[in-house]
């Protein structure tokens, strides 16, 4: 299957075949990727699923981009992908304008991330012990109705090289987990998840930020939560100051910022999944995306961020771009060529699903940035005010302007005190006018950082590891207890 030859010496007759081409550029990324998920639900496991995968992707310009990959480890293998490539690029060249990159700096390095203890080296019983113990304290109550625990970890091994003269080797391991609890009276139903809904929160870490969540610890108080929703008021109706917990604030800054700033959106050769964008071109420094508090960057050197490496797969070293400045709508999420085309910077953010797939324009670590105040300092200042939290469900119009979320749980604050907890609270807004009523943004000490591994995007389509960092924060007069329940 690899003739005997090792991923580094296939990597290296790729990238020997590619310079023999006489293409104007090209590209070969190996990868192996491997991965565990592990899912206990009402008192038994549920799944445990292992998988490796291991291939080849190869793009190179010749008029037009051309694009094919593998999973055949030969050097046979390696020289029909470079082939089906080219002539998919000639082809290309056909229908499309010449393609021209824009021009960045060479590296050869190694990248190695954080990883403590490596989850793939934990026995599975260590995983399944934590798991169990913390699914089985959740069952508190005859009104719970499911109770869920989750492990999840990846490892990616991939070499990346170009005919510019690219040579970049990148260890990355992620790791993560959640629980969640279901109430239902009969009559109502209603979650509460930690630390956060859709499987619970990931970091580009070891199995030390698996241990680090307290699964087991914090299980009966998320039941509890879900049952005391059964009896919670029903979220009012009407405008008033919003709290956004991190967890929700994570996902507003992925729907409203993060997507919209994508350059391929924006110049619509991406399109899918509520998928084009407000911002376009034209707004570039001359937008006002929200308040003067307002700073968002794109960052894939956030340490332990789910968007954390240390190349993209254009071979961009990781850097800190801002997408806006003190409200200022300042920048894209730019490939290479969208770059060269609108005379931009390149920010670093191609990525690919696997070796399988074709790079795009990708979220890293999306963050807000901390603002002076304090959590506490926010809710004593608020008079009229409900705080929301962790993701629920979610709305967004294909421009990325009109949205409604909801959350799983809320709480009204009145007079500078948290006073009652309330159920199926939602808020809606248009984006820019959403953020500039920002006034208020908790500071470093209480900014967290959320990794969401289920970012879509693409036909066919790509599951990405996106990360977001922000801190507490409070936008003004904003409508809420919007939709049917």
């Amino acid at each position: 299957m690899r003739d005997g030859a090792s991923m580094e010496e296939l990597f290296d007759f790729g990238l020997q075949e590619l310079e023999k081409r006489g293409i104007t550029y090209g590209d070969i990324r190996l990868e192996n990727l491997q991965s565990e998920a592990i899912d206990v639900k009402n008192g038994s496991v549920e799944s445990i699923r292992h998988g490796e995968s291991i291939g080849y992707g190869i793009r190179v310009i010749q008029g037009g981009w051309g694009f094919a990959a593998s999973s055949d480890l030969t050097k046979d293998g390696i020289i029909t992908t470079i082939d089906s490539a080219v002539k998919i690029a000639k082809a290309s060249s056909l229908v499309s304008d010449p393609v021209v990159m824009k021009d960045v700096d060479i590296y050869e390095d190694k990248y190695l991330g954080s990883n403590d203890v490596d989850p793939f080296d934990v026995i599975l019983e260590e995983k399944l012990d934590i798991l169990t113990e913390a699914e089985s304290r959740m069952r508190i109550d005859e009104r719970i109705k499911v109770s869920n625990a989750v492990f999840r970890a990846w490892k990616i091994h991939k070499f990346f090289g170009s005919t510019e003269g690219a040579r970049i080797e990148q260890d990355i391991t992620q790791c993560g987990g959640g629980i969640s609890a279901t109430a239902s009276d009969g009559n109502d139903v209603q979650t509460r998840s930690y630390p956060n809904s859709f499987g619970g929160d990931f970091h580009s870490q070891g199995y030390d930020f698996f241990l680090s969540l307290d699964l087991i610890e914090r299980a009966e108080d998320t039941a509890k939560e879900a049952v005391k929703l059964l009896d919670a008021k029903q979220c009012p109706s009407g405008k008033m100051d919003l709290i956004l917990e991190t967890s929700q604030l994570a996902l507003q800054v992925h729907e409203s910022c993060g997507h919209p700033t994508e350059l391929d959106r924006v110049r619509g050769t991406e399109a899918s999944y509520a998928g084009t964008s407000f911002l376009t071109t034209d707004k570039l420094n001359d937008f006002r995306y929200g308040s003067d508090l307002v700073s968002i960057t794109s960052d894939a050197t956030t340490p332990y961020g789910l968007g954390t490496f240390g190349y993209d797969d254009e071979g961009v070293k990781a850097k800190k771009v801002y997408l806006v400045r003190d409200g200022k709508f300042i920048g894209y999420q730019a490939s290479r060529e969208d770059a060269e085309d609108c005379g931009l910077e390149v920010s670093g953010n191609m990525r690919a699903d696997g070796w399988k797939n074709l790079p795009l324009v990708r979220m890293t670590n999306i963050n807000l940035e901390p603002g002076t105040w304090s959590r506490d300092e926010i809710i004593q200042e608020t008079q009229n005010g409900i705080i929301m939290d962790t993701i629920k469900s979610w709305s967004i119009d294909d421009k990325r302007l009109n949205f409604l979320f909801g959350t799983e749980a809320g709480y009204l604050v009145e007079n500078g005190e948290i006073t009652s907890r309330i159920r199926n609270p939602t808020y809606t807004g248009i984006t820019y006018d959403f953020w500039g009523r920002c006034d208020a943004i908790a500071g470093k000490d209480d900014w967290k950082l959320h990794g969401v591994p289920n970012c879509g995007k693409g036909e066919p389509a790509q599951t990405m590891k996106v990360g977001h960092g922000c801190a507490p924060s409070r936008f003004k007069d904003i409508r809420v207890g919007v939709g049917k329940w």
